[in-house]
């Protein structure tokens, strides 16, 4: 069936919409997202959350301790990595040549397609049933065929559990990577949660976040009927996200003396995947008219996948008067696409990716916070 908007939606999803806890930014669009609608609803470029199967949020779970995960050495690691400090400054001479693993973030040696560990920063016992009282929330991540890109997702989950100890948090892909969602929301079930709210790590609401997403928390509903899961909205071109990209800008333009003297310009390349979609395109082209407005440098958006390219947006910058050119990568982690970006533009300073950032993770538990709000006000 479809929706007030027109969105074509896939049942068992029930309705939800709500508005994100008070803050103070906002996300980009400015449209609010206070709702109260019998389907699924898409408010400007972001998924509402949507609970799926009807039952109500359970505060109390059945007593259930979580298998010791084999990976349980390479979760440390990943944890301690996350909180590391940056060793250097990404944008020297010798790092504009390619992006490596995100900030603070050392590489754990960890295969691409090995089964990532769970978060729960809980012991076994009378802590777990309190684990079991909240809902699980499960962050998932597109996938990458280049291992930098699964470690430094595991950083950001890591970071996540560590903003809240005591809850249960997981890390799935859409993609490429295990653990699967699948596989995510079977393990989840099978150690007793009742509720799970799955928060997607995209930037954007494309297809993985309106179809690809949503058809397979229906289907793991199907499977466990027991299971409440709420598909939380996806970051978008939250505000804090964008400063979060100019803290990237800053880190890599201060290793160098990007426009220092007062007779040049500098200009930032907004370097985002890409979309089919002209109107998708002409929203994110928006992150790069905000990082204009917060470090007043020149601005212009370009894609990996689609035009306006990173060559054509270093040449716009330079007729608008650009000297110094830095190209900031509007992605949360490295991996390919990164890399041909580097590749096409090799000679300019390249900032890090967003990676593990004290604004993601706030950004990721008001998506959370939201999503059982809205759960809570549909059971009321």
């Amino acid at each position: 069936m479809t929706d007030p908007s027109g969105i074509e939606t896939v049942r068992p999803v029930a309705a939800a919409g709500a508005s994100a806890p008070a803050s103070a930014t906002s996300d980009l669009s400015g449209i609010a997202t206070t709702r109260s609608v019998a389907a699924p609803a898409v408010v400007g470029s972001a998924v509402e959350a949507r609970p799926i199967g009807g039952a109500t949020t359970s505060r109390a779970g059945t007593l259930a301790e979580a298998a010791l995960s084999p990976l349980a050495s390479a979760a440390t690691a990943l944890k301690v990595a996350a909180r590391a400090p940056q060793t250097a400054p990404l944008g020297a001479a010798s790092t504009t040549r390619g992006i490596g693993i995100a900030p603070g973030l050392q590489s754990t040696g960890i295969p691409h397609s090995l089964g990532l560990p769970n978060f729960t920063t809980t012991s076994p016992g009378s802590e777990a049933a309190s684990v079991l009282g909240r809902p699980a929330l499960i962050a998932v991540a597109h996938g990458s065929r280049d291992p930098r890109s699964a470690a430094t997702m595991s950083a950001v989950v890591a970071e996540l559990a560590a903003a809240r100890p005591g809850f249960d948090v997981r890390l799935a892909f859409l993609d490429l990577n295990a653990p699967s969602v699948e596989q995510v929301v079977d393990a989840v079930a099978a150690e007793g949660h009742t509720h799970a709210v799955v928060t997607p790590l995209l930037l954007g609401s494309a297809f993985h976040a309106r179809v690809d997403l949503p058809g397979l928390l229906a289907a793991s509903h199907a499977r466990h009927p027991q299971l409440q899961l709420t598909q939380a909205r996806v970051l978008g071109p939250d505000a804090r996200l964008i400063a979060a990209l100019r803290d990237r800008v800053t880190e890599a333009s201060n290793s160098v003396t990007l426009g220092a003297r007062s007779n040049r310009r500098s200009g930032i390349a907004v370097a985002a995947v890409g979309s089919s979609s002209s109107a998708a395109n002409a929203r994110t082209a928006e992150v790069a008219r905000r990082l204009a407005a917060l470090t007043g440098h020149l601005t212009e958006i370009c894609f990996a996948t689609t035009e306006p390219t990173l060559p054509q947006a270093i040449s716009r910058l330079r007729t608008r008067g650009a000297e110094d050119i830095l190209v900031a990568p509007w992605f949360l982690a490295p991996g390919l696409l990164t890399d041909r970006l580097v590749a096409a533009a090799p000679d300019v300073l390249h900032a890090n990716v967003i990676g593990p950032h004290a604004a993601l993770s706030d950004i990721v538990w008001d998506r959370y916070d939201a999503a059982i709000a809205t759960t809570l006000t549909m059971s009321a």
